[in-house]
C-alpha cells in the first residue's frame, strides 16, 4: 500500500482536486491518501500543526500552496524535510529559487498558471472567491494542468509500490510553463489547442494584474478597478478552455485517461470506446 498525503496551505485553484485526481472514480486499489488542511492561512504557526500529521507516516507527501517560498510554506518543509516532498506551487518562478529546492532534496511542480486571486476585502467576497477558481478550476482541467501533476504523482506513487523509499524516490523538478502544460492535454485539433494555451497564458497574465490589487495600490478605486480587470481575464480564460474542449467533443476526439483498479493509466478516445 502506498501512503500519499496531502498537505493544503492557503489555496491554489489546483488545491480543489489535487488530492483526488489518482483516485478520480474511487475504485483504485494500492494506495491510500490523507488530508492535512489549514484553510486559507499558510502562516508559520499553520505550517507547525501539520506536524502532528506524521503520525500516518506517509511514503510521500505533496505541500500545494500559493508561493512555495513564502514563510509558511518553507516552514512546513523543514518540518517535513525528512519525508519525500514535493512542492506544488505557483512560485518561486525565479530559476535560481527552483533549484535551491531541489538542493535542498524537494521535488517541486511551478504552475505559472494557476492565477493569484483579487483578495482584498474591498473586492472579495465568499461568492466571488468561489467564482475565480471554478474558473481558474476549468483552466487547470481543460489545457493539460490536472493530468500533468496526476501523471508526475503516479510516477512517484509507482516507484514506492516497486519497493523504493525515502531519498530513493525520484521526485519532480517542473517549472510547468504553458508550453508543456498543453501538451498534456491531448488535443487533436489544433485549433483546440491553440485556444487551450491562449488561456494558460491569459490565467498567466490574471497574477501579474492582481497583483498591484492586492499588494501595492492603495485607493479604492484603483484596487477593485484592478482586482475586477484580474477577475475578467480568469472568466474569459475558462471561455476559451471550454472552447477548445467543445472542439474535441465535436470531433468526438476527446482524450481521456482514467485509471484501473491497479493504477494502470487506461486510454480511450471515442466516448463509446472501452478504455485500454
Amino acid at each position: 500500500m502506498v501512503n500519499i498525503g496531502f498537505i493544503k496551505m492557503g489555496n491554489l485553484g489546483m488545491s480543489q482536486v489535487i488530492d483526488l485526481i489518482l483516485d478520480e472514480i474511487a475504485a483504485r486499489q494500492g494506495i491510500t491518501v490523507r488530508v492535512f488542511g489549514t484553510g486559507a492561512k499558510m502562516s508559520p504557526a499553520e505550517a507547525a500543526a501539520t506536524e502532528s500529521f506524521k503520525q500516518w507516516n506517509a511514503d510521500f507527501m505533496v505541500i500545494i500552496s500559493p508561493n512555495a517560498a513564502a514563510p509558511g510554506p518553507a516552514a512546513a518543509r523543514e518540518i517535513w524535510k525528512d519525508v519525500p516532498c514535493i512542492a506544488v506551487s505557483d512560485g518561486p518562478t525565479r530559476k535560481e529559487a527552483r533549484e535551491a529546492l531541489e538542493q535542498d532534496g524537494f521535488g517541486y511542480i511551478i504552475l505559472p498558471s494557476d492565477p493569484l486571486i483579487g483578495a482584498k476585502r474591498e473586492f472579495l467576497d465568499p461568492v466571488e472567491m468561489a467564482s475565480f477558481n471554478s474558473d481558474a478550476m476549468k483552466v487547470l482541467s481543460a489545457c493539460g494542468v490536472v493530468r500533468l501533476i496526476q501523471e508526475e504523482l503516479d510516477k512517484v506513487a509507482e516507484q514506492v509500490a516497486a519497493g523504493k523509499s525515502g531519498k530513493n524516490l525520484e521526485l519532480p523538478h517542473i517549472f510547468a510553463k504553458p508550453e508543456i502544460c498543453v501538451e498534456h492535454a491531448g488535443f487533436a485539433n489544433p485549433y483546440a489547442k491553440a485556444k487551450a494555451l491562449a488561456a494558460l497564458h491569459m490565467a498567466e497574465k490574471v497574477a501579474q494584474v492582481n497583483f498591484p490589487a492586492c499588494f501595492l495600490l492603495k485607493e479604492i478605486d484603483q484596487i477593485c478597478l484592478a482586482a475586477a480587470a484580474g477577475h475578467e481575464i480568469m472568466e474569459a480564460a475558462a471561455q476559451l478552455a471550454s472552447q477548445a474542449r467543445e472542439i474535441e467533443k465535436s470531433n468526438d476526439t476527446v482524450f481521456r485517461q482514467p485509471h484501473a483498479k491497479n493504477g494502470t493509466l487506461l486510454k480511450k478516445v471515442k466516448l463509446y470506446e472501452k478504455p485500454e
